[in-house]
């Protein structure tokens, strides 16, 4: 009688799945969230397979920039490099992340379905890096430059006819302020301007304010006006008068959607995007705001 020897069945090793999503902030550069078989030779601490996949965010602001414009041409006056240079990121993303992203088409690049997917994830990336980068000049005090503060245009004059920018200067010689006069909130993740001064709380929680004043709004009419159809005594009486209205982006104005709350029925004598195109209005005798 024979005994069969048994042998034991020695399985073939298998590779394990990865999934990594690491911020390398030492040299700003980005591990995607890889999913794949560890290769053979990668070693228990993963070095040599995460930095074949490690690409710099510069790339990731390329995409970003065609994504938006449409085109290499427009991105690349819009980062202020060749076209070449996009051209020659954008492949080089493509090849690390191993797809494309866009495609090319006679009216422009589009994105593919797979840029499609990534791009909200790129956005949040460059959000994040610029609050991280606003955060760190914050604490730096050797500042120099220029900042960019976005400012509502009937605060300008009174900026500058205090003492704020002397104040300013003597603290900070080196830093130049550049005013942009504008009643649109301006995005500040994006670069439309470094600083903003607004009324209300802030909607992007990204963003880093501070209280420095009340804001108060009333109902005004010009004594022409007043003379002329008497002023409203409450605020049901509003809604009886001649109304400047708010048109543009201060349509969503917080002064401006209490006021077609309040009198959501009454005549608009005129409109105007700006607040000091209301205001003016308002002196000239047409209605009250």
């Amino acid at each position: 009688m024979v005994t069969p020897t048994v042998r034991p069945e020695i399985a073939e090793p298998t590779s394990a799945v990865l999934c990594i999503a690491v911020l390398h902030f030492t040299r700003l550069s980005l591990i995607p969230v890889l999913c794949g078989r560890q290769q053979q030779g990668c070693g228990a601490s993963m070095q040599g397979c995460i930095t074949s996949a490690m690409f710099d965010w510069s790339d990731l602001r390329y995409f970003l920039a065609v994504a938006r414009h449409g085109s290499t041409l427009a991105a690349s006056r819009a980062l202020g490099v060749n076209q070449s240079t996009v051209h020659r990121r954008i492949a080089e993303l493509e090849r690390r992340i191993g797809g494309p992203l866009m495609l090319r088409y006679p009216a422009g690049y589009r994105l593919t379905e797979f840029g499609e997917a990534l791009l909200p994830a790129v956005e949040a990336i460059e959000t994040s890096v610029m609050a991280l980068e606003r955060r760190i000049v914050a604490y730096r005090s050797d500042l120099a430059g220029t900042i960019r503060l976005a400012v509502p245009e009937p605060l300008v004059s009174r900026i500058v006819g205090s003492t704020l920018l002397d104040m300013f200067h003597a603290r900070y010689p080196a830093l130049r302020i550049e005013f942009v006069m504008s009643d649109r909130y301006l995005d500040l993740s994006k670069g439309e301007a470094d600083i903003a001064l607004r009324s209300g709380e802030p909607a992007d929680e990204t963003l880093i304010g501070r209280k420095i004043a009340d804001s108060i709004w009333a109902v005004y009419g010009s004594r022409s006006y007043v003379q002329q159809h008497g002023a409203p005594q409450r605020i049901e009486d509003v809604g009886r008068h001649a109304i400047v209205g708010f048109d543009g982006m201060l349509i969503n104005h917080r002064a401006a959607k209490w006021l077609a709350a309040i009198a959501p029925g009454a005549n608009i004598a005129a409109r105007n995007n700006s607040v000091l195109g209301v205001l003016h209005a308002v002196k000239s005798g047409i209605g009250i705001a």
